[in-house]
């Protein structure tokens, strides 16, 4: 099982487009399982969000796939993907909530079909419901979910975070239901309509600051570098840039300011304890900064480090790959692609004591896999001919 994958059980229909469907799918199809994307017929470039084949976004995102074309919209095309229905698990789908309908492949439709089917949806806003109709993306989702109001600096306006977290976090949660909803049938021997929208996981993620407001009452504000509720902890200068530092609580206060040769300010009346300290949070922050501006950032994590002091340097993309734990913990995985050569793309951030990772296969042309799969389904050369021709495959 290990080389196979420990979901190589399972065949999954990929139906998704962009990033929150396929982030969804990404979780099978690295895990071993048998990933059939299935995208609309045509000889012309993939223009739609994502981007062509040759391109990195997505390669990492459609890793480990097969591909099919297939026309959904024709009577042969809805006939084929129901035969494929039959013998799969899971078919993920992150299209508006009633292209299902119209396309004929809703849960109840599909159930028919294969009673132990999981349907797995992504949407903006959720399968019913005022928001049902609209279209979601990304960063809408921030700016509903709270994120926006809280990412960036005090009186600089709503900020987005820099990477698609409704999107991601949105996917993982299909994913998790996904798995959920496949150990359920274990027991219940039926498949589940499973799903989630990009508003659900950015609330979710909101967790201390939404709690903030439904325990208290209080509304989170923009707090920039610093911890909205902790201090000292932030970004901080140093004699060559910025480091991250997080000295929670009193123990860990005293640690710091230890290291720092800032001892004095452990008698300050207005850094007694921690809600002072989040109280005179900039008097304490400038403090701080004459201090640590007089050493580079590698010196001050060194010391830290050594008296339990949590911290470290803020790195962009190349300094982060190449980071020694980074490499260490394998989040650059590299495979050979067929016309690009060596490529690394992003490794998983989960690891397994008997199941290890499979060697990474490189995202699938459109309908690379056209003839090997339907050959599968009884097809033969001639019938496939005919098929192209009349713009079902």
């Amino acid at each position: 099982m290990g080389a196979a994958g420990p979901l190589s059980r399972f065949t999954v229909l990929d139906l998704t487009r962009v990033r929150s469907g396929p982030a969804a799918v990404r979780q099978f199809a690295d895990w071993g399982a048998n990933v059939i994307k299935i995208e609309q017929p045509g000889d012309e470039a993939d223009d739609k969000p994502g981007g062509s084949a040759q391109f990195a976004d997505y390669q990492n995102t459609h890793r480990n796939k097969r591909s099919i074309t297939l026309n959904l919209k024709h009577p042969k095309g809805l006939a084929i993907f129901m035969s494929l229905v039959e013998h799969a698990d899971v078919v993920v789908e992150n299209y508006r909530p009633n292209v299902k309908e119209k396309l004929g492949i809703d849960y109840e439709s599909l159930k028919k079909v294969n009673p132990r089917i999981v349907l797995a949806s992504v949407s903006g806003f959720g399968q019913d419901g005022p928001y049902k109709g609209r279209p979601g993306l990304d960063q809408i989702a921030q700016g509903i979910g709270g994120l926006m109001s809280v990412t960036g600096e005090p009186g600089r306006g709503p900020m987005r975070a820099g990477i698609p977290v409704a999107d991601l976090t949105s996917g993982l949660f299909c994913a998790i239901g996904t798995l959920i909803a496949l150990l359920e049938r274990e027991e219940s021997g039926e498949g589940q309509w499973v799903h989630t929208s990009l508003l659900q996981a950015q609330v979710w993620m909101m967790d201390f600051q939404a709690m903030r407001w439904l325990m208290n009452g209080e509304i989170p504000g923009q707090s920039g570098n610093d911890h909205p509720t902790s201090a000292p902890t932030g970004v901080f200068k140093t004699a060559d840039g910025f480091m991250n530092i997080a000295a929670m609580g009193n123990d860990m206060f005293e640690r710091l300011c230890k290291v720092i040769g800032a001892e004095p300010l452990l008698a300050d009346e207005r850094f007694k304890s921690v809600p002072l300290r989040g109280k005179n949070r900039p008097a304490l922050n400038e403090a701080l900064n004459e201090k640590t501006q007089a050493q580079t950032t590698a010196h001050w994590i060194d010391q830290m480090n050594q008296a339990g002091v949590p911290c470290g340097p803020i790195l962009n993309m190349q300094e982060t790959m190449e980071d020694p734990q980074v490499q260490h913990l394998g989040m650059a995985q590299s495979l050979e692609h067929p016309k690009l050569g060596e490529i690394k793309l992003v490794g998983q951030a989960v690891k397994f004591s008997r199941s290890p990772l499979r060697q990474f296969k490189a995202a699938p042309e459109r309908g690379e896999h056209n003839a090997e799969i339907f050959a599968g389904l009884g097809f033969s050369e001639i019938q496939l001919s005919d098929l192209k021709q009349e713009g079902v495959i």
